[in-house]
């Protein structure tokens, strides 16, 4: 039987998409306490299910997947933008497609306009006018109003009309990084993605007998396996080695081992498989908040997951990948240097480079230097950081990797950072090997 928190967000998810969702609303209909519907509410806007706006209240909108992920919800966008919506308000929930800014004749104007766009406009009335008859919302910059014939007409078509204080550019800068701020996002995978859904998951019961493993083994072969109680609530893990030694008519729940390690599904594959190869684990049981199983993931599966990451296009730049571009290598027969320069963003408020940044850059050439003796994914696990000395802006730093040891799991390199032939920083990096 499912708890109160969850048929909850199982009521929630069941609404039409647009629908306003209110605190009181949900303890009556479903006859629980406002703190209860407060924090199932906070919980499915966790799970995007819904969205909260000032003034406007909580709206119930449709849930992104990865086809959709960059695509933003015209109530994502009162956020962003810190604005107020002067009408549409039930269209809040839909989602653009792409937006444009006004700035010119509405002759020429109207040829980019696209039903689910967003005009971005200042107080152009005629301009908010012609975006709503042709299926667009409109975003206000300034702070300006619009007339009430143009709410109302919002309101009949349910396109919401926004305005900000921030101007045209400060808007679109916004929108272009919260995009790209979805676009990698995007491209992490995440154990949601890969997980085995339950429907084809086999999983024991705790009054179940030894002799059930064995059936299981011999149709799925498989030698681990979930054990769930009435309620699909995650109780125990069954392997051969647990099973050693006992008959076949002892009970599970006399031999399966208890409280299992387990991953949610917005977790990332990276970080799930650095917990698999840490603790040993072959598979991993997903579960949700209430510890029901949703699934399960294997090595395998995890490691086909990253091969599938390392052939894809990389849309967009993480902040080591911006940082490392300011560096070159440069190669003197087996050894590899990096020569870079430290730019205004690398540095703090005195002007010299930022202890963060320096030790990013250190680790990235660590996991460098490894991927050329070790072919994979690297994942630090430990940093030393002997020294760190001021370096100013402008300055040129020499980075020179040495590595120290490196197996088949674990490798681990010695950084040295110069300036002008003198040391100014030095670490000791750590770090797993994930094989590809």
């Amino acid at each position: 039987m499912a708890t109160k928190h969850e048929q909850i967000i199982q009521h929630i998810d069941r609404l039409p998409i647009g629908t306003k969702i209110s605190v009181r609303q949900i303890a009556k209909d479903l006859e629980v306490s406002e703190g209860t519907a407060y924090r199932a509410i906070k919980e499915a806007e966790v799970q995007g299910y819904v969205s909260t706006i000032e003034r406007v209240g909580t709206v119930r909108i449709e849930k992104k997947n990865k086809e959709n992920f960059d695509r933003l919800t015209f109530a994502e966008v009162v956020n962003i933008v810190d604005g107020s919506v002067l009408g549409g308000k039930e269209g809040l929930h839909k989602t653009l497609h792409k937006f444009l800014i006004g700035a010119m004749k509405l002759e020429n104007m109207v040829k980019y306009i696209q039903p689910g766009s967003l005009l971005i406009v200042g107080n152009r009335e005629q301009a908010h006018r012609l975006s709503l008859q042709n299926g667009a919302a409109v975003l206000v910059t300034g702070g300006f109003d619009t007339s009430e014939e143009v709410k109302a007409l919002a309101d009949e078509l349910e396109l919401p009309i926004i305005s900000t204080t921030y101007d045209t550019f400060s808007v679109a800068s916004l929108l272009n990084r919260a995009i790209y701020d979805r676009l990698i996002k995007k491209e992490i995978v995440m154990v949601e993605d890969i997980v085995k859904p339950l429907d084809e998951v086999p999983v024991l019961l705790p009054t179940d007998q030894v002799k059930k493993w064995h059936l299981y083994t011999e149709k799925y072969k498989e030698t681990r396996f979930a054990v769930v109680d009435e309620f699909r609530r995650l109780v125990g893990i069954l392997t051969s080695k647990d099973i050693i030694g006992n008959e076949d008519d002892v009970t599970v729940d006399k031999v399966m081992t208890r409280s299992p390690i387990t991953t949610s599904p917005r977790v990332s594959v990276a970080s799930a498989a650095h917990l698999m190869a840490w603790e040993g684990i072959e598979l991993l049981p997903v579960v949700d908040n209430f510890k029901k199983l949703l699934g399960v993931i294997t090595r395998q599966e995890v490691l086909k997951a990253l091969q599938y990451m390392q052939k894809q296009p990389q849309l967009s730049e993480t902040f080591p990948n911006m940082i490392m571009s300011q560096f070159r290598e440069e190669k003197d027969r087996d050894e590899v240097t990096y020569i870079g320069e430290v730019t205004p963003q690398m540095t703090n408020h005195l002007g010299t480079i930022a202890s963060g940044v320096l030790t990013t850059v250190m680790t990235e050439v660590a996991c460098n230097e490894l991927r050329r003796h070790r072919r994979g994914d690297m994942v630090p696990e430990n940093i030393t950081v002997y020294f760190l000395k001021p370096v100013q802006i402008e300055s040129q730093l020499k980075i020179k990797p040495r590595l120290l040891d490196v197996s088949r799991r674990f490798g681990k390199v010695e950084v040295e950072v110069f300036h002008r032939d003198q040391m100014v920083g030095k670490a000791m990096v750590t770090a797993q090997v994930l094989e590809r």
